[in-house]
């Protein structure tokens, strides 16, 4: 058989999210009864912060899918039809694997699971009562914030180091690899059916106030259920860490400005080599994800498309 033929093969073994670029990678973490409780920083707030936000990605990113499958028949164009097929594989799996790190907050006694069925009735409502565009709108924009939250966890070791479970560190580097990897799918949709910038717009300011009332009140819920709402030197540092001169949030400003320029695209900010030097760190033999992935094959650490 000749090499042209092989490479066909190849190309039709394919999952439709493989040729995309955007292969939905089966994981199955792990998270022990003993695993440390303050597992970010050794700091009760930032560890509490960020368990906040896994707590919400389940139902979040199940509304990411829907919001998308809304608009699916009206796409036909291959390129990013295949597209849509790996984004839902991997918010799907985002979702699973979401759950099982959750399971491991409500064993430390942290109310993870409440606020998942919480925001699962908020989206539910949402749906309701948003039209189907406005619906894509806010994935749109929760979408950006995804990404250049995940592009700095990529980015920044500091950020990483801080991380010190193993399996954590697993779970949080491959979503921020896969969140890159699909940033764009949701904005392309939402150009396609001709959705517009004062849309846009409107959805980021209303998500941007819905993800500040949701994640603090989530937040000191957790703090309380922790004992460590009034920790004040605990809380003061992972309040600096956040929102200090050089903390998280003001690091993520200018990137988070540019969704409101009306010319933007979610590929101006350019990740190529950066999640193509992750594949290769997470994937290639001896890397953090050799032996954790489930579906192993030979795009799963191509480059993205």
């Amino acid at each position: 058989m000749t090499q042209a033929a092989n490479a066909n093969n190849d190309s039709v073994r394919m999952t439709a999210g493989e040729r995309a670029g955007i292969p939905p990678r089966r994981m199955d973490f792990q998270f022990a009864d003993d695993t440390k409780r303050y597992w970010y920083a050794d700091n009760a707030f930032l560890t509490t912060f960020w368990t906040t936000l896994s707590a919400l990605f389940p139902a979040g990113e199940t509304f990411f899918i829907d919001s998308v499958k809304n608009y699916r028949d009206r796409v036909t164009e291959q390129t990013l039809k295949d597209a849509i097929s790996g984004f839902i594989g991997q918010e799907a799996m985002h979702t699973k694997e979401h759950q099982a790190f959750n399971d491991m907050g409500a064993k430390h006694g942290l109310p993870t699971l409440q606020l998942d069925k919480e925001l699962w009735g908020l989206l539910g409502l949402t749906k309701k009562i948003f039209p189907k565009k406005m619906q894509l709108a806010t994935t749109v924009a929760l979408e950006h914030y995804t990404a250049i939250l995940a592009e700095q966890l990529l980015r920044d070791k500091q950020h990483q180091e801080n991380i010190q479970d193993p399996e954590a560190l697993k779970l949080w580097m491959w979503h921020a690899l896969e969140e890159n990897e699909h940033k764009a799918v949701a904005y392309d949709v939402y150009e396609l059916i001709g959705g517009g910038y004062f849309t846009r717009a409107t959805a980021m300011i209303l998500a941007t106030l819905g993800f500040i009332i949701f994640v603090g009140q989530g937040h000191i819920r957790l703090l309380w259920a922790n004992g460590s709402l009034f920790n004040l030197k605990d809380n003061l540092k992972g309040m600096w860490a956040l929102w200090g001169w050089k903390g998280l949030f003001p690091r993520l400003l200018f990137k988070y400005l540019d969704f409101f320029r009306p010319g933007f695209h979610p590929n101006d900010h350019d990740t190529v080599q950066l999640l193509d030097d992750w594949r290769h760190r997470m994937l290639d033999q001896g890397g953090i994800l050799a032996n954790q992935i489930k579906n192993p094959s030979k795009a799963a650490n191509t480059q993205a498309a």
